[in-house]
C-alpha cells in the first residue's frame, strides 16, 4: 500500500474557477473534493477583478474553511490547493496558493507535482537577488515569471516553464487572467470542465461532479491554457510527445469515480484485477480487498476468477489515509486503527487478499498477520501493479532503492517478509492493458517506479541516479 511511504509530494490537488459570482465557496467544495489527494494544508486565492485576497490554513478543507468568512472572500474568480508536504515540511509558509505582491501585480500559484531542478535553479535566482517566502519547489516559477518582466503573459510564462524540468500542473492566476499549465511529458492530471458560464480546472474529474459541472476536455501535455472573459485560449509552450501519465494515478492516488486522460479510475482498476486474475490465479474460496482503492480490483479479480467477493476487512471512515501522518509511529498506530478483519467471513477460508501496491511490506505484513489471526487458512495476495522497484522523483517521495522491499527481495522474499502463502504482482503489459485505451499520442503511462524507465530526465543525465 502507498499508506506505507514517507510521504506523497504528489498528492496534491488543484482547483480553479472563472466567472462564477460563488467562486470562493465552489473552490471549497471542489478542493472537498480532492481531499484525499492532500491534507496538511489547503487554501484559496480570490481575484475580486482589481486585487487577490489569500485565506489558507493547515489541516483538513473542513477545519481550514470553518472560520473562513466567505462574504469577505468575494470575487468571480479563485484558484485553491489541498496539500500533502515533503518539501519544506509542514509549516504555513508553504500551504498553496502562494500569493505575492508587486507594484505591477499580484501573482498566485497552485501546483500539483515535483520540479526536479529546483534546486539548481533556486541557487541561481538567489544569487541573482531573488528572496524566496517558502522552501517549497513551486516558489522558483514565481521569481522566474517575474524575472522576465512585470507584465505576465503568454510568452513570459512559457519561457518560465521551459526553464522547469519534472512534473507539474500549475495554475497562475492574476488580476487579468488564470493560466492552466501541463508538463511536457503529461505526466500530473489537470483538465478543464464548464459551469453554465464559468470555467473549472482541477486535478481530478471527481471537483466537477461535486459542484455540479461538465467537463470539457483534458489539459494537453506542453500546454499553457488562458482563460479570461473573453474565453479559453491554448498555446502550446513546448513540444509534445506521447502522453507519460502516472500509473500511481490509476493503481492508487485518485477517487475511483474522476476520469484521468479520458479513463475512468474504477473502470481502469477493475481491469488490472482482472488481467490479475488471468496471470496469477490462486486456489481459494473468497476474494476480498484491503479499502478503498483494492476493492475496485477485487472486485475484477472476482469476477474473472469466478471466486465470490467478499468484505473480509472492514475501514474505519473516521480514520485518515495512514501515509498522510508525518511521522513512523502515527502511521503504524493509523493501520492499526483504520482496518478490522470480518472474522465471520473470513474464518476457516482460503483468501485471496488483493492490494494495489507493495511498497516498504510493513503494513502488507500487519494485515497478512490480522488475517489469520482471525482465522483465515491461508492468505494468497495478490498485488494490482507491478512491483515498486525504482524511485520517483515525479512527486512520490521513494528517493532511495532501499526502502523498497520489491528492490531488495526477490518474489519468494517479500513472500516469507509479509507472511503470505503466495504472492504475484500484476506484469507491466497487464497494467497498460487495464489502462491505455489505445495507442494515440494521447495515450501513455509513465511506469518508472515499476520498469526504471524514466520519461523525463536532467539535463546532461543518460540515466538518473543522483538521488539513489
Amino acid at each position: 500500500m502507498l499508506a506505507e511511504i514517507k510521504g506523497i509530494n504528489e498528492e496534491c490537488g488543484v482547483f480553479g474557477i472563472w466567472g462564477h459570482d460563488k467562486a470562493a465557496e465552489l473552490a471549497y467544495y471542489g478542493l472537498h473534493a480532492m481531499q484525499h489527494r492532500g491534507q496538511e494544508g489547503a487554501g484559496v486565492v480570490v481575484n475580486n477583478g482589481t486585487s487577490l485576497k489569500s485565506y489558507k490554513g493547515l489541516g483538513l478543507v473542513n477545519d481550514v474553511f470553518k472560520q473562513a468568512k466567505f462574504d469577505e472572500l468575494t470575487g468571480l474568480v479563485a484558484v485553491g490547493h489541498v496539500r500533502y508536504s515533503t518539501q519544506g515540511g509542514k509549516v504555513i509558509e508553504n500551504v498553496q496558493p502562494l500569493l505575492f505582491r508587486a507594484q505591477a501585480g499580484s501573482l498566485a500559484l497552485a501546483h500539483n507535482g515535483n520540479i526536479m531542478n529546483a534546486h539548481k535553479l533556486r541557487g541561481e535566482l538567489e544569487e541573482e537577488g531573488s528572496i524566496f517566502q517558502s522552501s517549497s519547489d513551486t516558489e522558483v516559477l514565481a521569481h522566474l515569471i517575474k524575472r522576465a518582466g512585470n507584465h505576465v503573459n503568454e510568452e513570459i510564462i512559457s519561457n518560465a516553464l521551459n526553464q522547469l524540468v519534472g512534473a507539474y500542473a500549475y495554475l497562475i492566476l492574476t488580476e487579468e487572467k488564470m493560466y492552466a499549465a501541463v508538463d511536457p511529458a503529461g505526466i500530473r492530471p489537470l483538465s478543464i470542465g464548464r459551469l453554465g458560464e464559468a470555467y473549472v480546472v482541477a486535478s481530478e474529474t471527481c471537483a466537477f461532479d461535486q459542484i455540479g459541472a461538465t467537463f470539457k476536455r483534458e489539459i494537453l501535455p506542453g500546454e499553457l491554457v488562458t482563460i479570461d472573459d473573453s474565453g479559453v485560449k491554448s498555446t502550446r509552450f513546448a513540444m509534445r510527445g506521447k502522453r507519460s501519465m502516472c500509473a500511481m494515478e490509476y493503481v492508487y492516488l485518485s477517487r475511483p469515480d474522476s476520469n484521468v486522460n479520458y479513463v475512468n479510475i474504477h473502470t481502469a482498476r477493475k481491469k488490472m484485477g482482472m488481467e490479475l486474475a488471468k496471470e496469477a490465479p490462486a486456489n481459494a474460496d473468497i476474494v476480498i480487498g484491503v479499502p478503498d482503492s483494492s476493492i475496485s480490483a477485487a472486485i475484477g479479480y472476482a469476477e474473472e476468477s469466478g471466486l465470490p467477493y467478499e468484505m473480509g476487512i472492514i475501514k474505519n471512515r473516521y480514520v485518515g489515509r495512514t501515509f498522510i501522518q508525518p511521522s513512523q509511529e502515527l502511521r503504524e498506530q493509523g493501520v492499526k486503527m483504520k482496518l478490522s478483519p470480518v472474522r465471520g467471513i473470513i474464518e476457516g477460508k482460503r483468501v485471496v487478499m488483493i492490494d494495489d501496491s507493495i511498497v516498504r511490506g510493513t503494513t502488507s505484513r500487519r494485515i497478512v498477520h490480522m488475517l489469520k489471526a482471525a482465522g483465515a487458512r491461508e492468505v494468497h495476495v495478490r498485488i494490482a501493479s507491478p512491483a515498486i522497484q525504482n524511485p520517483c522523483y515525479y512527486g512520490i517521495d521513494m528517493s532511495t532503492k532501499k526502502e523498497l522491499i520489491a528492490a531488495n527481495n526477490s518474489l519468494r522474499g517479500i513472500c516469507e517478509e509479509i507472511g503470505a502463502d503466495s504472492l504475484s504482482y500484476l506484469s507491466e503489459s497487464g497494467l497498460e492493458q487495464a489502462i491505455v485505451k489505445d495507442k494515440t499520442i494521447h495515450q501513455g503511462i509513465c511506469t518508472a517506479c515499476m520498469t526504471g524507465k524514466y520519461p523525463v530526465k536532467e539535463e546532461g543525465e543518460k540515466e538518473i541516479s543522483y538521488m539513489s
